[in-house]
């Protein structure tokens, strides 16, 4: 029995359904980067700036030690699209299964190494005194919800497999706000600092986590989730991690390729530095609206597959490229015209906002050859080709954009902050254009033509 949340995306108009698919999904991510920024502004004004330095020390550690397992749901995504797509619903029951319960594996692996190893990481990230402190406490309090995050993760890429975007978005919306009120509470009356903020989040993960467990058990259709029968099974764990896995590491990859771009920006000074950053925070809410049909073309391409619609494939992937570019240039237009006002909300330094300008005037308003370049990515996944469109992509944006400082930005005439940043739009061109030839390989095998 299909429930009323559940897409079909195997007939129907894809234009509507991709846009039913992608707003919710969209709003989820802008809704993240919102709560997110909102923990920043809490710690940072009623914690003071050593807080403020702790926590913002610690989101590239996250990121790298969460990325490769969270890009394993990825695989979850396309497994259960395609069981879906073809009504194997044995075999969909079984990945469901497997998928939760390997998230819970997967989060409580993190948490333990998270919390044994954090002072030893941040000491070999070269911090110290107190704000090393206040950064050990905060990881490793944050760590502690590690399996909360994994099983949100997992469990909403199955509800995205099936075409559920709007459940997610209500989870996201409700822990958003809890996290918000927490921080308030803890930091502002219970002077908790950091230690407040940690604790904030984890409850409002657990929250979002306990909510999509609670739907997947209490779901009447064929994503149903028993958790009385908690299994590995051995042939959908080595499916999930053969597409899950190379996703993983290209984004853990591109975490390391992005330290060494920020060390090339360092060189500087502070105030580049600081509307650097400035700009990379309003970046977020193009990238993430644009990666909602990334989403889209995993979710879409996978359910087709399974139901034997591989003429509708090509159509699903150029609708994608549509929305997406529509998407990036009127956003990306949008923040570049209001560039200096956006700016504004981070720093009221004239400086800053002029140097943050200058990222935004490259990056936003061609940001959607990113979006095109993760679209092809998407479409590749969901036909089952996860290590290909992997290692393209490592080496046109990440190894592309290393050879790029070392060469190009080290001549005199081009050492500047305009050519650290015009790497990023020549390997989104150069990488989707191999993409493309790629997904023509695939597509002739497939018979999609």
């Amino acid at each position: 029995m299909k429930s009323k949340n559940e897409m079909d995306m195997c007939s129907g108009s894809i234009f509507v359904k991709m846009l039913l698919f992608a707003v919710p999904l969209m709003l989820s991510s802008m809704l993240q980067l919102l709560f997110n920024a909102a923990d920043i502004i809490v710690v940072g004004n009623y914690a003071g700036d050593n807080s403020l330095a702790a926590v913002g020390a610690t989101g590239s550690l996250i990121n790298l030690l969460t990325n490769l397992f969270i890009g394993l749901s990825v695989g979850v995504n396309v497994l259960v699209a395609r069981y879906y797509g073809s009504k194997d619903f044995e075999s969909l029951r079984t990945t469901i299964q497997t998928s939760v319960t390997l998230s819970a594996i997967l989060g409580l692996f993190v948490m333990v190494v998270g919390v044994l190893l954090t002072p030893t990481i941040l000491r070999w990230m070269q911090l110290q005194g107190e704000i090393l402190k206040l950064a050990s406490l905060y990881l490793q309090i944050y760590f502690l919800g590690m399996p909360a995050v994994m099983i949100y993760n997992f469990g909403s890429a199955i509800l995205r497999s099936v075409g559920d975007t709007r459940r997610p978005l209500i989870y996201m919306l409700l822990s958003g706000f809890v996290n918000v009120g927490l921080n308030l509470l803890f930091v502002i009356e219970f002077h908790m600092g950091v230690a407040g903020v940690a604790i904030a989040t984890i409850v409002s993960q657990a929250i979002s986590a306990f909510l999509i467990v609670l739907t997947l058990c209490l779901d009447k259709s064929e994503i149903h989730f028993d958790i009385r029968k908690l299994e590995l099974n051995k042939s959908v764990l080595l499916k999930i991690l053969r597409i899950g896995l190379p996703a993983g590491f290209q984004s853990t990859l591109f975490s390391l390729s992005n330290v060494f771009i920020q060390s090339s920006v360092n060189l500087f000074g502070d105030t580049v530095i600081a509307g650097n950053s400035s700009a990379i925070n309003i970046e977020g809410f193009v990238y993430v609206a644009m990666n909602s049909f990334h989403q889209a073309a995993i979710s879409f391409v996978s359910q087709n597959m399974g139901a034997g619609r591989r003429k509708r494939v090509n159509r699903i992937t150029v609708i994608a490229l549509l929305l997406v570019s529509s998407t990036g240039l009127l956003l990306g237009t949008l923040c570049n015209y209001f560039s200096h006002e956006l700016l504004g909300i981070y720093s009221k330094n004239p400086d800053i906002i002029a140097a943050g300008s200058i990222r935004v005037g490259i990056i936003c308003t061609i940001y959607f050859l990113c979006g095109i370049m993760d679209v092809m990515v998407g479409s590749l996944r969901g036909l089952g080709y996860s290590t290909m469109p992997a290692i393209v992509s490592l080496i046109g944006a990440c190894v592309f954009r290393l050879i790029w400082l070392a060469t190009v930005f080290q001549i005199d005439s081009f050492h500047n902050i305009q050519t650290i940043y015009y790497s990023y739009p020549i390997s989104w061109i150069l990488t989707f254009s191999v993409h493309v030839i790629c997904y023509l390989i695939v597509a002739r095998k497939k018979k999609l033509f």
